[in-house]
């Protein structure tokens, strides 16, 4: 019988979910960011190897879904689709990891501005005004390569470790964990999956695998020779990777914390972001806008540069008319919406400003858990994909195009997973890269296949 029938439930909710019915929504608490132990890496100072989780739905579920976000992605990714999968599924949680790197970061402000004891002008002044103005005070104080030359360790390894802490912390009681990802850590779950723990696959830990526009597969392998020039780069630069490539390896996170906080928080006000003159022409809209319709323009998919198509979404368009300009919503989502994905939140976002370049290396040779000549030089040991025999789920948005769920039946084939137990969704060619986490509950595809997948696979 399905777990979630076994579970603490309303009558009601058992009784559609057993005629294969959705069930009615429900309450959906956000409980918060809580702090566990996590790997102790070689040379990280103690502080550091710390996993933080943000937890929603009742904690008396039988059943967790564990997510792993992103390239610099964290937590708050998850808050709007974690709150809409739970209200369908009693009897589960979503818990969605905030990676070490996350505690690099500077919230003072963002935090005070969440709470109103700051305004709109200390916010951009305090991140970015000390860009053009050196002399501005108080501002932000980015990190060093000197101060975090540990973090060029934060590989796959220290990744993987610390999933599992939280995995053997969402399992405890005897609750049935599915473990899944977005982008990157989509790769990262297939990892955890397939990695080789003293001879267990990590997959022995799950009940199931979800691949959301990312999967376990690589595009090409590089060889041993181009692993360790990768390790040597690493070796001489930053520990982090630059999305924007302007030696500020912070600041395309911290452009997304605020464009999104203030857009949800403030969203008719006259954007400063706009006005900022670092902030790339291609980002701001032709008129003077709202911070809805600055952050909307940014990243809907219509509007947003190429180069940014890890946040891209389908949310409608600039208003009409208006002074500032607003944003009229439409298509799959909202801009409040697709905000929420990043805005800060009782002292997180849903960025990475500082995203450790060794583990996008380390994840490129996971190779759906096939060992390849590149692991050795990187020390990776996703290895055992042919244990990973759990029911898997894979979803395409644009980024995807149709190889996450190649992959996600490749590694089942491998792992000899019954058809009957895979299901993958291809929505490449009308989703942008973030929409199946920010689509209005009633229009989103990944919700609505993710939640049966859940229902009636996993068991």
């Amino acid at each position: 019988m399905n777990r979630i029938l076994r579970s603490a439930v309303p009558v009601c909710a058992a009784v559609a979910l057993a005629w294969g019915l959705s069930a009615p929504a429900v309450a959906a608490p956000d409980r918060g960011l809580t702090t566990i132990e996590g790997f102790a890496a070689p040379g990280t100072p103690t502080k550091y190897n710390k996993v933080r989780i943000l937890r929603q739905g009742p904690s008396r579920a039988a059943n967790v879904l564990v997510l792993v976000p992103g390239t610099s992605a964290g937590a708050g990714n998850f808050r709007p689709v974690g709150r809409a999968i739970v209200e369908r599924l009693p009897g589960w949680q979503v818990w969605s990891i905030e990676r070490r790197e996350n505690l690099l970061e500077d919230h003072s402000v963002l935090k005070r501005y969440e709470s109103g004891a700051a305004d709109a002008a200390e916010l951009v002044d305090y991140y970015l005004g000390w860009l053009t103005d050196p002399s501005s005070s108080p501002r932000f104080t980015p990190r060093t390569t000197e101060n975090t030359a540990f973090a060029r360790e934060w590989g796959l390894e220290v990744a993987v470790e610390d999933v599992r802490r939280v995995v053997r912390k969402a399992a405890s009681g005897g609750r049935s964990v599915v473990l899944g990802g977005h982008s990157l850590g989509g790769r990262i779950a297939a990892a955890y999956a397939s990695w080789d723990f003293g001879g267990r696959a990590g997959a022995k830990d799950l009940s199931g695998l979800v691949f959301i526009d990312g999967s376990g597969a690589s595009a090409a392998l590089p060889s041993p020779a181009q692993a360790r020039a990768g390790l040597d780069r690493l070796q001489a630069g930053s520990p982090f990777s630059d999305l924007l490539r302007l030696g500020l390896p912070w600041v395309s996170g911290i452009f997304n914390a605020l464009g999104s906080t203030t857009a949800v928080r403030e969203p008719d006000a006259r954007s400063r972001l706009q006005q900022f003159p670092l902030v790339p022409g291609e980002l701001k809209p032709p008129v003077t806008a709202t911070n809805l319709a600055q952050y909307g323009y940014s990243v809907d998919a219509d509007t947003s540069p190429a180069y940014l198509e890890l946040v891209h979404s389908h949310i409608g368009r600039l208003a009409e008319a208006g002074d500032p300009r607003g944003w009229r919503d439409g298509e799959l989502g909202s801009a409040r919406r697709a905000a929420q994905v990043f805005a800060e939140k009782d002292g997180a976002d849903g960025t990475s400003w500082y995203h450790p370049a060794r583990l996008s290396l380390d994840a490129s040779v996971v190779n759906n858990g096939v060992a390849n000549p590149a692991q050795g030089v990187l020390g990776v040991k996703a290895t055992l994909g042919r244990k990973a025999r759990v029911p898997m789920y894979g979803f395409d948005a644009a980024l995807g195009d149709g190889r996450v769920s190649a992959a996600t039946r490749a590694l089942a084939q491998l792992a000899g997973v019954p058809d009957r137990e895979v299901v993958t969704v291809d929505r490449s060619a009308t989703y942008g890269h973030i929409d199946p986490l920010s689509a209005a509950p009633d229009r989103n595809a990944f919700v609505r296949t993710v939640t049966r997948f859940l229902r009636t696979t996993v068991r």
